[in-house]
């Protein structure tokens, strides 16, 4: 699905900004970058400020019109700080435009159109688009350069994709963060319990207070690093002929 969504630069000045812009789209998954008219490139710079995402340099391609950039789209999304005459659907929220894109990414290929540095996309360039969107921003200050707009609705699109139901995103995490076992968990009640009545905390069985404790590790989630620190702390206290789990 995100392979068919493209992210398409109009005439960009600064060879840095499409390397800025290809370090963007692969950090959201994004990898088909479509340039049109680029003042410069290929340009070492461009592959310099991409920083680790030449390969999306490497795969960019080079189209001398938009229509010839967008022409197998099925939906095409001009992004522009300020509203045109054109009478084109309009998305005021990027989270609207990225559902809507994500979803007719399932099939057919869509593109993000990004217009020039100074003066965004023309009038001509915005009719060749069937829909636009704006980033809402300061009105007093609301200027973002190319490669942050280009981030802003990247995103907004990795997040659309990653929350529909299939798309098998899981977030990374460290492996000490992992959660614990059902099994680890009550090991790690029964060295407690272990504990708390060697100790005198309990002097029966206390089915209420043990409940309590295990309701409130439920609530903690510790980690399996965490839970695995617990026990260390339970096996110092224990004395030293007490039976282990």
């Amino acid at each position: 699905m995100l392979s068919n969504i493209r992210i398409v630069l109009v005439q960009t000045f600064h060879p840095g900004n499409i390397g800025q812009t290809a370090r963007a789209m692969k950090t959201m998954g994004l990898t088909d970058l479509v340039l049109v008219n680029p003042r410069c490139f290929p340009d070492d710079e461009a592959t310099r400020l991409a920083a680790g995402a030449e390969d999306v340099i490497d795969a960019a391609r080079v189209a001398e019109t938009l229509s010839d950039a967008v022409g197998d789209c099925v939906q095409v999304v001009g992004a522009s700080a300020r509203l045109r005459s054109m009478p084109l659907p309009h998305y005021d929220e990027p989270d609207e435009m990225a559902r809507d894109v994500v979803e007719k990414a399932i099939t057919d290929p869509v593109a993000l159109v990004f217009g020039r540095e100074r003066f965004g996309l023309t009038n001509d360039e915005i009719g060749h688009c069937s829909h636009q969107v704006s980033i809402p921003a300061n009105p007093d200050y609301g200027i973002l350069n190319l490669s942050q707009a280009v981030q802003v609705l990247a995103y907004e699109v990795f997040r659309a994709w990653r929350r529909r139901p299939g798309s098998g995103f899981i977030p990374q995490r460290p492996a000490h963060d992992r959660p614990p076992t059902h099994e680890q968990l009550h090991h790690f009640h029964s060295h407690l319990s272990r504990v708390m009545q060697a100790s005198g905390f309990l002097t029966q069985p206390h089915a209420h207070t043990e409940k309590q404790l295990q309701a409130l590790f439920a609530r903690a989630q510790p980690s399996r690093k965490e839970l695995s620190l617990l026990r260390g702390l339970l096996s110092a206290l224990e004395p030293k002929d007490a039976g282990e789990n």
